[in-house]
Order: C-alpha cells, then structure tokens, then sequence
C-alpha cells in the first residue's frame, strides 16, 4: 500500500517596509509580492498582523485605515466605510459570515516587518 504525504506549503518571506512606516495601534498599507497587504501594529497586545487590504463587501482597498480592536479576546479591524469586522487571527467576518479575508504571518526582524505568502 502506497502512503501519499500532502506537501506542507512553504512560507516565503517578503520584505514589506520598516517597522516606523506601521503607526502604533494602527495600519498601512504595503504592496508584497504585487498584493496589496494591510500590516497592523497592534501594540495594545504587542502583535503584529497581516490580512488582504481589499474590503469584500465593497471590493475597496481600505483595511489598512479600518480601526482595531477587539471582540471579546478577538483581535479584530472594521471597515472604515461600512463596519464590516474581520478578524486578525483568521479573517473570518465577525458580524457577517459569508464575508472572509486572507491572513498572513507576519516576522519582524532588524527593524523591518516580512510578511509570509
């Protein structure tokens, strides 16, 4: 009998910008890997996220300006036009569930923020 072994996917890591560029509790907007990417720096919580900049509900590139914060112990960001929130951890829609956003890991080294894809 043959075992086939699914082939972890490898994370690529992809300059993004200076942790200076990233405002403090707050985001920005980067262009990785021709993507653009919404980086949170969410010192509140000392963590650092990643999702699509691209609002679904609107198809608008606005993320990175959305507010943060946190539903129960759900870090999380909201539209800044409609108030749809996703989460940071897994980009679920937290008040609508048929909306999703892709998340990224995030590495800070040196002073500079990488984002996995």
């Amino acid at each position: 009998m043959e075992v086939f072994i699914a082939p972890k996917h490898e994370i690529t890591w992809h300059l993004a910008c200076s942790i200076d560029a990233i405002p403090e509790d707050g985001g920005a907007c980067a262009i990785v890997n021709g993507k653009q990417i919404a980086i949170f720096n969410y010192t509140r919580r000392s963590k650092w996220y990643a999702t699509d900049n691209e609002c679904p509900h609107r198809q608008q590139m606005v993320l990175s300006r959305g507010m943060i914060g946190s539903q129960g112990d759900e870090p999380k960001v909201a539209c800044p036009f409609h108030k749809k929130t996703f989460s940071l951890q897994t980009g679920q829609c937290l008040n609508d569930e048929s909306y999703q956003i892709t998340t990224y890991p995030v590495k800070i080294a040196n002073g500079k923020v990488y984002i996995g894809i």
